[in-house]
């Protein structure tokens, strides 16, 4: 009679220590700033070393403007490496820390638990895969947005404050520097400028001047030629609040077509083209743009067009050949969408 001697499998867990990493995350790059990233660097290396059931994954550090985006180098290695099955568990100081997006924060714990991965957030004392992880992280994300959220409207109104005030923030133009709050002339590039403004005046068009500026040295896009031809801050005058963003997520810039107040300043700086020769462009401008404005192709609605919508979405109907040039050929009303 053969002996079967039965052997319980041995846990994972207990056949190698847990692979630990840490993510760490100061918000700018000033000096303050990146001693507090190295020394979160420090603290987590030798936190994980001192637990022996634990191995060091390595520490993931990002010195990131905002923690609303997801373009984080260290932050997107960090997730590359756990999908690799390469660590266990990640320590973080907080969710904000980790993420000020509700969406982001939680659509990453939620992958990384399916992989089997454990966040702990330290401040916050949670393990994202204990029982009451996700509800828990779910608030906190909350609260995180919505002080992101806060952050981003206290520096919109300081912003304002200082259009309202005619003062400017940050920011890069040829043949100027910001300086104490103030614009100031840089002559070598206002040579430059002036010389654009000549040669607009004299008949050159866009290309061509882009093409002089590429020959003597000076590289310039031919939208960015347009842009400088209108900028108002050449002739000592400033409009403000031009561009705003309009969601503290993503960040982006949207032009201010109305939505919110500008503010013009006149004579705010010292010009580097005389108020005649400003209009005097603005008005050659105006002239060829009305030659060689493409002129609209008159269009005959159909007796249909605009009146029938889908039952179902809602959409406009649109006219189609069904069967174009074969022996079914017909015209047929269907749904865009």
């Amino acid at each position: 009679m053969k002996t079967v001697t039965r052997r319980d499998a041995i846990p994972l867990h207990l056949l190698r220590r847990k692979r630990v990493a840490a993510y760490a995350r100061v918000s700018s790059g000033k000096e303050a700033m990146l001693e507090s990233l190295s020394a979160q660097v420090s603290y987590y290396s030798t936190t994980i070393q001192r637990h022996v059931e634990w191995e060091f994954a390595g520490v993931y550090a990002d010195q990131a403007a905002t923690g609303t985006k997801d373009n984080r180098v260290e932050f997107q290695r960090l997730l590359a490496d756990c999908r690799a099955g390469i660590i266990d568990m990640v320590i973080t100081k907080s969710v904000t820390r980790f993420a000020r997006n509700t969406v982001t924060t939680l659509a990453t714990v939620r992958e990384l638990k399916l992989l089997g991965v454990d966040i702990y957030f330290e401040k916050e004392n949670i393990h994202s895969t204990g029982g009451d992880g996700e509800l828990m992280l779910s608030i906190l994300a909350s609260y995180a947005q919505e002080e992101s959220r806060n952050v981003s409207e206290n520096c919109k109104w300081r912003i304002r404050k200082d259009f309202r005030e005619g003062k400017i923030g940050s920011m890069s133009m040829l043949g100027y520097r910001r300086e104490n709050g103030r614009l100031v002339i840089v002559p070598d590039e206002a040579m430059i400028v002036r010389a654009v403004f000549e040669d607009y005046l004299s008949g050159m068009g866009i290309v061509a001047i882009v093409k002089k500026c590429r020959n003597a040295g000076f590289t310039i896009s031919t939208s960015g030629l347009a842009k400088l031809l209108r900028n108002e801050k050449y002739q000592g005058d400033m409009l403000l609040q031009k561009t705003f963003i309009a969601d503290h997520l993503t960040k982006q810039k949207v032009k201010n077509t109305g939505q919110l107040p500008q503010y013009h300043i006149e004579n705010s700086h010292e010009a580097i083209i005389d108020r005649e020769t400003f209009e005097a462009v603005q008005a050659e401008i105006a002239r060829r743009s009305a030659l060689h404005k493409p002129k609209k192709t008159p269009t005959t609605p159909y007796p249909f067009t605009g009146l029938i919508r889908c039952g179902k979405c809602g959409a406009a109907y649109k006219r189609k050949h069904a069967n174009a040039g074969g022996k079914y050929e017909k015209i047929v009303w269907i749904c865009c969408i």
